[in-house]
């Protein structure tokens, strides 16, 4: 054993494994500073320590294989001048173009100098093929296998032994290994092979070893490069040694051939331009073709091409990183048939194919960038750059004169950039910080990368990490962090794994993790498409494609249990469109997952692959995966837009959902993806339907909240206000109640006193417990009643005053019901009035005139009193005086009454009215307050006068205390304008049922009428029952008729108005709540019963009606002899009985009978002579009308509707006597009407024109009269004068009995509308 006491140095150690040195120099410190006991272990481990290294050293040493050299390979010229730098030099920069041997023989290099001895040599390559592919070379050439000598590790697969010498493995389990061993000590050599490739981890490596180096003296770093870029190597080392190489080994002849050719009309495409260059290279001689496409579409549509003009000896071989190994064999061990070799650029650098003798380079790569504006991945099919085009050109020429075909000319290639842009320009950079913090290096910023990345990139990663919750504000690793730089993985997978812990899925989510890991072991052949969907169905999963795969796991969980053989399980595999290499690579990974969460304690080692994945998932298992997903795929949800098929995404972005997905057209409202890629769109992959609420719950240090509309809650007793929050822009919640109060105390308190305690808004449970709230609202209803009925808002004092007393009393802090209640209790005990305000306090001024009289609470018209309720806000339907009236009495209301409104209200309205007047009357009424004083005074007692009306009494007033009428003055009721008041200046009418609920309301008394007067009536005769006596009479047989009848409303006693109601044969007595619809009915009433007392002049005058045979023939139309005979005699008997004052008692009925048997003759000769005039002029006019009827439709129309009115079946019983007689008149300028249209139908339609607006007037209103069963005298009068008016538009010369024109009947109609 070797003993201390030598006095050991540093240099000892050189002869020891490289991993031990730093242990040994460790115990070497301890002795220095040791004694005693505790000396003599350290020093005994030491040795034992030292000893154990060495001899492992030196076996290895032994071992060292003894390389053999080809001569014909360029690097090997140099091979001395090679060695002699590395032995010398801590860093080597060797470079060539492709073909030069370097990749192989520099290892054999550094063996023979005896490297690898203390540790391995590592040799990165930038793809795990290209890995994979140099290993098998090394280890042939070293005369070991692969796993032994040779060993190789790519992702989740290891393959090397402690005593392999070389360790091939990508650049990206380099950079994982520096998380266990930060200084690498596992090597004494790395080769950091085709570096110009420039990977974020080929550019993190260099400046994560310019780092190493100087504490690492021992360690030799070769970087190998193609010549474009030494010397920024060189530099980045601090002026390395550069060596150059030669590189191919024969001349390679360039040749473009575009694809648009200029000189050729034809024009052809990609594919066709592929098979035109592979048949010119065929006809040069023998040799292999290697073609470079931009990805797998690509590849599979050129062989198709291919294969149709080739025979079929050749081989069409595609060749991609995603190729299963027992495809990439047939590349690497040629058949001796002729083969084209269709790539992507994964055959650029490192990966050598046997034989190629032609290039065929499309000049195009599928390139991944990263989009940092919109955080998604674009894979754009870009032109490569001319160092690429160069390194492709390079892969011919190595066993004969080559041939590379550009499909692009000369100045396309010279336009080109020089170099491809590295990765670390176009990737997250959030793997590499989140690695840089976990091995407290250098902030990114400050680390010596080859090529600092820009500004935008390093907060790009800064951010995705915030997202993920691995750095906090203040980009310092929180434990999420921590545990995330455990995990070799992508951060977001590695977040989603940290979730599913917490979340207690962590089974499922390695299932899945492990899935977005690998490549998609589903496989769609281009001509067996829908035969794949078909058999994926099978594990699709109708809500996520996440948990489509679990199920594919199970299934080949199953499959692997019940496997006779491993060529049945590839089979079923293949019948399923599965790739059974990368679903066993999917299990590796998943395997290599679950070990490295076991070492952490998450998960028990000996824990089964299985899964319990059930048809119908349970709701909370389904949200605990997708809420694990989320944490590491925030960036990726998506809501989908109301107007159009795309989803909305984070940032702004708006993509679609891929078309071979599953959920493509059931994906729901919100959806997470694992990936947004550009391609010819933007497409999410990979989705699943998720919930909003997830998204607050797991984003929830990224979700931006905003508040808006805080008002105050009176049920709640709160202050409450909406919350809107979004998620990168994404709104996930538009409007959510919150309680605002805690968020912002001083707002809040401010509210609770104006929205709450000033604004009344207190709910009742507290009111009734609060003393000093219900006094001051009382005292503000009084003062606010005042105000409505003075109408003027200057009583009550500002709402700001009250706010200051509140304000001045309550502490700060207090804005809810309930904090408020307690402090109130607590502040009463010493002053039980500090929260009472005094009326004087409130009130600006005193309210003087403000009286019961003035203002009454109720009025009474007809013995029923209506209450009256006052405001006072103009606009609002409510302002003025409502009156409350019940629906049985609404019939009864007299409007003319009700003009007056209340004395308080009377003088301003006396005074607007008179406004309304001419100039030269209103002159004479000045000063106008004084005379509505006066007017007020004379006639405001006088109730009969007042139930005439306001403006008829104001008429008289006028005309009799200024004297206009002796001096000629027209003063008429039409000469005022009601219609120009102001709204309040009418009463308003609240219509109620009989349980209170209001109906309607409205200040239009006729058309309130109009719409409820039906009901109204229907209502009120229900009240009443006739009596047995009055019922079935056939005689004046009761007395005498009573006037008025008492009838019960809603606690009331109101006056109904009894009529004489015509049944047939006999006549009843029947109450109604409207004295003019009684005095309608009672005239039929008393019509039956005269002629029930005239029974044989009935008979007689029934068969000796004046001319009737001649009559019956022009009726026939309208309806049968019999029905004209009956109105006939009905209109005789009104005409001789029914005339004023009709009798009320049984001996003025007698009289009347009496009376009227000596004159029924005559007036049977004057109604038959009537009627056979009008109907004579009808029949001219219906033989006259139809020559006009295809010439002049319009006016054709309007005559027939007119006359239609006129003249129809009961038109005799119907219509009034005094209008009988014009109907001739009215029916012979119809045919003056027609004798002119020839002439002149311009004028017709001109005077038709307008004639219409006013008959429309009418004619609404009369529908809304009909169907309220209400006469109004106004309204019919009206459409006698619209006859007129016909008579003098179109007719002039037959004159009218009044003055008519379509200006005057317009004021006319104005004047009734304002009433």
């Amino acid at each position: 054993m070797t003993s201390l006491a030598a006095k050991p140095s540093r240099n000892s150690f050189d002869d020891c494994l490289a991993a031990d040195r730093p242990r040994l120099a460790a115990l070497f410190r301890e002795l220095k500073n040791v004694s005693g006991p505790r000396r003599q272990k350290t020093e005994a481990d030491f040795n034992a320590l030292l000893e154990r290294s060495r001899g492992i050293v030196a076996k290895r040493r032994e071992r060292l294989p003894k390389p053999v050299f080809q001569e014909d390979l360029p690097v090997n010229e140099r091979r001395g001048e090679i060695a002699e730098l590395i032995a010398k030099h801590q860093v080597v920069i060797v470079c060539g173009e492709t073909g030069s041997g370097k990749t192989t023989q520099l290892p054999k290099i550094c063996i023979e100098l005896g490297r690898g001895a203390a540790g391995y040599i590592g040799h990165t390559q930038p793809r795990r093929l290209a890995a994979r592919s140099v290993a098998s070379r090394l280890a042939q050439e070293l005369q070991t296998q692969v796993g032994m000598g040779v060993g190789v590790k790519i992702r989740f697969h290891d393959r090397t032994i402690p005593e392999s010498v070389i360790k091939l493995m990508t650049d990206g389990i380099l950079l994982a290994e520096t998380q266990t061993d930060p200084y690498l000590n596992a090597y004494d050599t790395i080769i950091i092979d085709e570096a110009h490739e420039r990977s974020l981890n080929i550019d993190f490596l260099l400046g994560y070893l310019k780092q190493l180096l100087p504490k690492r003296p021992d360690l030799k770093v070769i970087v190998t490069s193609a010549t474009i870029d030494a010397e920024r190597f060189s530099a980045h080392f601090n002026s390395a040694p550069v060596i150059e190489v030669s590189g191919r080994l024969y001349p390679v002849e360039i040749r473009h051939r575009p694809v648009q050719a200029e000189d050729k009309d034809d024009e052809r495409d990609l594919y066709e331009a592929i098979v035109d260059a592979v048949d010119e290279v065929a006809r040069l001689g023998p040799g292999d073709t290697l073609v470079f496409l931009p990805g797998e579409r690509e590849i599979r549509e050129a062989a198709e091409a291919l294969r149709k003009r080739h025979p079929p000896h050749t081989e069409i071989l595609p060749l991609f990183s995603r190729l299963s190994a027992g495809d990439q064999d047939k590349i690497f061990k040629p058949s001796g048939a002729r083969r084209i070799v269709l790539a992507t650029n994964v055959a650029e650098t490192s990966l050598t194919v046997p034989g190629i003798r032609y290039v065929v380079d499309t000049g195009l790569a599928r390139v991944k960038r990263y989009s940092y504006r919109n955080k998604v991945e674009q894979l754009q099919v870009e032109n490569i750059s001319q160092a690429a085009a160069r390194q492709r050109g390079g892969r011919c020429g190595r066993v004969a004169a080559g041939v590379c075909v550009r499909l692009y000319d000369e100045a396309d290639f010279n336009a080109r950039p020089p170099f491809t842009d590295p990765e670390i320009l176009r990737s997250s950079l959030a793997g590499v910080i989140l690695r840089m913090k976990s091995l407290r290096l250098a902030d990114v910023e400050n680390f010596p990368f080859l090529e600092p990345p820009p500004g935008k990139a390093v907060a790009d990663g800064y951010a995705l990490l915030q997202e993920l919750g691995a750095l906090d504000e203040s980009n310092t690793l929180t434990g999420i962090g921590h545990g995330l730089a455990k995990l070799p993985l992508d951060p977001r997978i590695g977040r989603m794994i940290v979730a599913a812990r917490d979340l207690g899925c962590l089974k499922e989510m390695l299932v899945i993790a492990a899935a977005l890991s690998t490549q998609d072991p589903r496989e769609r052949p281009q001509e067996r498409q829908q035969a794949a969907d078909e058999k994926h169905k099978l594990f699709a999963d109708e809500k996520s494609e996440f948990l489509g795969w679990l199920k594919l796991w199970n299934w080949y969980q199953n499959a692997l249990e019940h496997k006779k053989s491993n060529r049945q399980l590839l089979d079923n595999c293949h019948a399923h469109f599965l790739s059974a290499l990368r679903m066993r690579e999917w299990r590796e990974v998943w395997g290599q997952l679950h070990a490295m969460v076991a070492e952490l304690g998450w998960l028990n080692k000996d824990d089964s692959p299985a899964l319990d994945v059930a048809k119908e998932m349970a709701p909370s298992k389904y949200a605990a995966i997708h809420k694990a997903l989320l944490t590491g795929l925030l960036g990726n949800l998506g809501c989908k837009s109301d107007e159009s098929g795309h989803y909305l995404g984070a940032r702004g972005i708006r993509y679609l959902i891929h078309p071979g997905s599953a959920l493509q057209k059931k994906a729901g409202k919100w959806v997470v993806a694992a990936e947004i890629t550009e391609t010819s769109k933007l497409f999410a992959r990979c989705i699943a339907k998720i919930e909003p609420d997830w998204l607050e719950e797991v984003g929830a240090h990224l979700i931006k909240r905003s508040y808006f509309d805080p008002h105050w809650e009176k049920k709640s007793m709160q202050v409450s206000a909406w919350e809107r929050t979004t998620l990168y822009g994404v709104v996930i919640n538009p409007k959510r109640r919150i309680h605002y109060g805690p968020l912002a105390p001083a707002e809040g308190r401010e509210i609770f006193i104006r929205q709450g305690l000033v604004a009344g808004e207190i709910d009742e449970a507290f009111a009734k417990r609060w003393p000093f709230y219900q006094h001051n609202q009382k005292l503000i209803r009084e003062i606010e009643n005042l105000e409505h009925k003075q109408r003027r808002q200057d009583v009550l004092v500002d709402d700001e005053l009250i706010a200051a007393f509140y304000d001045h009393v309550i502490p700060e802090g207090i804005h809810n019901g309930a904090t408020f209640d307690h402090w109130r209790r607590e502040a009463e005990k010493d002053d039980p009035k500090c929260l009472f305000l005094k009326k004087d306090d409130l009130m600006r001024h005193s309210a003087a005139g403000i009286t019961t009289e003035a203002f009454p609470h109720h009025i009474k018209l007809g013995g029923v009193e209506y209450p009256l309720a006052y405001h006072f806000e103009p606009g609002n339907p409510r302002d003025g005086v409502t009156m409350t009236v019940p629906l049985a009495q609404l019939n009864q209301l007299p409007a003319a009454r009700l003009e007056w409104l209340v004395p308080g209200l009377l003088k301003e309205k006396i005074i607007q009215l008179i406004k309304t007047l001419p100039q030269k009357i209103r002159a004479k009424l000045v000063p106008v307050p004084e005379f509505a004083e006066e007017f007020i005074a004379a006639v405001g007692s006088d109730e009969k006068k007042m139930a005439a009306g306001l403006i008829p009494a104001l008429v008289e007033y006028i005309l009799t205390a200024r004297g206009l009428n002796a001096r000629g003055w027209a003063v008429e009721p039409e000469s005022f304008r009601p219609d120009m008041l102001a709204a309040h200046f009418s009463m308003n009418y609240k219509l109620i049922d009989e349980h209170g609920r209001q109906l309607d309301m409205g200040r239009n008394l006729a058309q309130l009428r109009g719409e409820w007067g039906r009901e109204a009536k229907q209502e009120f005769a229900e009240l009443h029952e006739t009596p047995s006596e009055y019922t079935g009479l056939t005689d004046w047989t009761f007395g005498e008729l009573p006037e008025l009848m008492e009838v019960p409303v809603a606690g009331q006693t109101v006056i109904g108005y009894p009529a004489l109601s015509d049944e047939g044969e006999t006549v009843s007595l029947k109450v109604f709540d409207s004295q003019e619809e009684a005095q309608i009915v009672h005239g039929w009433g008393l019509l039956r019963l005269f002629m029930l007392q005239f029974r044989e002049q009935v008979k007689y005058f029934e068969k000796n009606v004046p001319n009737l045979t001649a009559m019956g023939m022009q009726f026939m139309a309208l309806g049968t002899t019999e029905e004209l005979r009956q109105q006939i005699v009905g209109l005789a008997f009104e005409r001789a009985c029914l005339y004023e004052p009709w009798p009320a008692n049984a001996e003025q009925f007698k009289a009347r009978c009496a009376d009227a048997k000596a004159r029924l003759g005559l007036q049977m000769q004057e109604v038959a002579r009537i009627a056979g005039t009008v109907l004579s002029e009808w029949q001219a006019v219906q033989k006259k009308l139809p020559a006009f009827a295809k010439a002049f439709p319009a006016a054709v129309q309007d005559i027939e509707a007119q006359v239609k009115r006129l003249i129809y079946k009961n038109f005799l019983a119907e219509t009034p006597f005094e209008r009988l007689n014009h109907l001739p008149r009215y029916l012979k300028a119809v045919q003056v009407r027609l004798d002119k249209l020839k002439a002149d139908p311009a004028r017709d339609a001109r005077l038709l024109a307008e004639y219409q607006p006013l008959w429309t007037n009418y004619e609404r209103r009369a529908i809304q009269l009909a169907k309220a069963g209400v006469d109004d005298p106004q309204v019919e009068q009206f459409r006698w004068l619209l006859e007129e008016l016909r008579v003098n538009l179109f007719a002039q010369e037959l004159k009218t009995p009044v003055p008519v024109s379509v200006k005057r009947l317009q004021k006319q109609w104005e004047g009734m509308r304002g009433g």
